[in-house]
């Protein structure tokens, strides 16, 4: 396969021209540095294909290699179809635009520039969450020790409160027999 230098060239002055424009403040100028960087990528493209052979129709009696790849045209044809809609989208933007403020420059506000001065790290946002541990750390034995204990505690408040249980009710008893002998 020969190199054409002549498309290669061309395509990195598309390329380099159509970076230079989209990092413009005017959205004219972006839309058609979008415009050159997807021709120049639709030329990328069918020079990766190949050279140009048969038309990809089947035929027992053609070499398989004679054939021209029809994936770099299916691919390029979904890229004018994409930069087509993209372009449109574009110009509708440049045009409500220049209806509203009669310029298509983009322009800073106040909160782009606080945005711009903010440092990038933030205490409250930045900081490691804290890990807690769950009852599948550790190892089986482990947790068979914490389940145990956390059961015996479990049943001695269980004891404790029916102790309380009883012994206010003893004592509201008491009390209503003293009132009875008073």
């Amino acid at each position: 396969m020969a190199i054409d230098l002549s498309l290669i060239l061309v395509m990195g002055v598309m390329y380099g021209v159509g970076v230079y424009l989209v990092l413009d403040r005017t959205m004219t100028r972006v839309m058609l540095g979008l415009m050159l960087l997807t021709n120049a990528t639709n030329l990328l493209i069918f020079h990766a294909g190949g050279p140009a052979g048969l038309a990809p129709i089947f035929n027992k009696d053609i070499a398989a290699g004679d054939y021209s790849d029809p994936l770099p045209q299916a691919l390029v044809l979904t890229s004018i179809v994409i930069s087509f809609a993209v372009t449109a989208l574009m110009l509708g933007l440049i045009y409500r635009a220049w209806v509203l403020s009669r310029g298509d420059e983009i322009k800073d506000d106040a909160e782009d520039r606080k945005v711009a001065t903010k440092p990038s790290y933030d205490p409250e946002e930045d900081t490691p969450a804290s890990t807690d541990s769950s009852e599948f750390d550790g190892d089986e034995q482990t947790r068979e020790r914490e389940f145990k204990i956390k059961e015996e505690k479990r049943k001695s408040s269980g004891r404790e409160s029916q102790k309380t249980t009883a012994h206010i009710a003893k004592d509201s008893s008491d009390i209503a027999g003293q009132k009875e002998h008073a």
